[in-house]
């Protein structure tokens, strides 16, 4: 029997009081976080928020995935510094299962702009900066339960579980996020009104056609490594990672690492769709 289950077939059965998913049940979360010590904090304090119960930790990424995948959870508290597979590709590999992806709260002491927009271009519901107290994450799983419950209210009877996931505003917390988020400059795949991420101007030591070559290269579906660019455009790798890393920079890139037996991962990146070239079709 999974953890936060009843006993009984009724306790099981679809829309059965109680059942995973069910109106007025409890909200099923997963805290992942490879640090024992907060893995277990953050624990208890979902288990104290009322309206939730804990349906299970994991320690890694490839953990995480697993029981997104197979427990029914509706929410993930997720730490972006995994010790096996990044918390970006954590995300990418959970909106694979589409409507019946889990909502994503990224806990996490990353507050680069990279890490940020990446999280956000995943639609997650929040960003939350380690270290916060248990009054700031009631404070947020609150929110987040009022949205749900608003959510499924407008969807109607019909609409599926997953309806309104996509139209769903960001909730951020911290100001520097929040005014990261505002700024215009971070592409939100499928976020409302579809606006697709905008390149800024390029900066001193770039070049405008080298770029578009780059962007052109790049596909948003099949990732290349630094070297694989630079082989296809006969490039130096290290022009290519400088051009990469501007990408990365504003956030147009998703990244994505391949593990070999050996080593460090390789990154791979994948284009952000649409991405608007500020100088194209300029005379």
């Amino acid at each position: 029997m999974r953890p936060g289950s009843s006993a009984g077939a009724a306790a099981g059965a679809p829309g059965a009081p109680g059942a995973p998913g069910a109106p007025g049940a409890p909200i099923r979360v997963l805290v992942v976080d490879d640090d024992p010590g907060a893995r277990a904090l953050h624990a208890r304090f979902v288990s104290e928020a009322p309206g939730f119960v804990l349906a299970g930790v994991a320690g890694s990424g490839r953990a995480a995935v697993e029981h997104g995948i197979r427990e029914g959870i509706d929410l993930v508290l997720l730490d972006m510094r995994l010790p096996d597979v990044s918390g970006v590709e954590v995300l990418n590999r959970l909106r694979t299962l589409g409507h019946g992806s889990p909502d994503v709260l990224v806990i996490s002491s990353s507050r680069d702009q990279v890490t940020v927009r990446q999280a956000l271009a995943a639609r997650v519901v929040g960003y939350l900066a380690k270290p916060f107290t248990q009054e700031v994450l009631a404070a947020r799983l609150a929110d987040y339960r009022a949205e749900r419950r608003s959510v499924r209210a407008g969807a109607g009877a019909g609409s599926g579980a997953g309806a309104g996931r996509e139209e769903r505003e960001l909730v951020l917390g911290q100001g520097e996020i929040d005014r990261l988020a505002s700024t215009g400059r971070i592409g939100v795949a499928g976020s409302r009104g579809g606006a697709a991420p905008a390149l800024a101007p390029v900066p001193k030591g770039l070049s405008e056609l080298t770029l578009t070559r780059v962007v052109e290269a790049l596909d948003p579906v099949e990732p290349l490594s630094t070297v694989e660019l630079a082989q296809s455009l006969k490039i130096s790798r290290a022009t290519a990672r400088r051009y990469l890393d501007y990408l990365t920079e504003i956030g147009a890139m998703d990244l994505a690492h391949r593990y070999g037996r050996r080593g460090r991962p390789e990154v791979l990146y994948r284009l952000v769709p649409a991405v608007q070239l500020p100088w194209a079709g300029r005379g």
